[in-house]
């Protein structure tokens, strides 16, 4: 965050709360795609942030995690995971709000997600799906592209 503060206050960020919103487990081809493989399966995974005011100063903030393992084209699992964190923000200028909502707060989110679409996983029948830590910088950066990008307008 900058140095910049409004009332010559401290910056704040206090995590209020954090929850599953939603859960999802699919194995369609249970119990055979359960059976030992010849190959390691084609995993695919997802994930997005999304920030939604519910007043001046608190925001929900969800981390979508989705994770897909292929073995050819039979689908061994499909595992999606909406984690939610309510955040209050106080003395945060606005031009610092949407880095730190968008970086900031899933950063704090994720280590929770991450362990939950493990064990998800791992309930399953599957080894435990473990996501490597995210750059959510760059995920906010390739955001800010893609959105320049439809509203024809370079960033800068």
């Amino acid at each position: 965050m900058a140095d910049t503060t409004l009332d010559g206050a401290q910056p704040n960020l206090t995590v209020l709360i954090q929850y599953v919103k939603d859960q999802s487990f699919e194995n369609p081809a249970a119990p055979r795609s359960l059976g030992p493989r010849n190959a390691a399966p084609n995993i695919n995974i997802g994930i997005n942030v999304t920030a939604n005011p519910l007043d001046e100063e608190d925001f929900e903030i969800e981390l979508r995690l989705e994770g897909r393992a292929l073995a050819g084209e039979q689908v061994l699992f499909v595992a999606e995971l909406v984690y939610a964190g309510v955040f209050r923000v106080s003395n945060v200028p606005k031009e610092n709000l949407p880095p730190l909502l968008m970086i900031e707060c899933p950063r704090l989110l994720f280590p929770f997600a991450r362990q939950i679409l493990a064990d998800m996983t791992r309930n399953g029948g599957f080894p435990p799906l473990l996501i490597d830590p995210v750059d959510f910088t760059a995920l906010y950066r390739q955001r800010l592209m893609e959105f320049a990008q439809t509203q024809g307008v370079r960033p800068s």
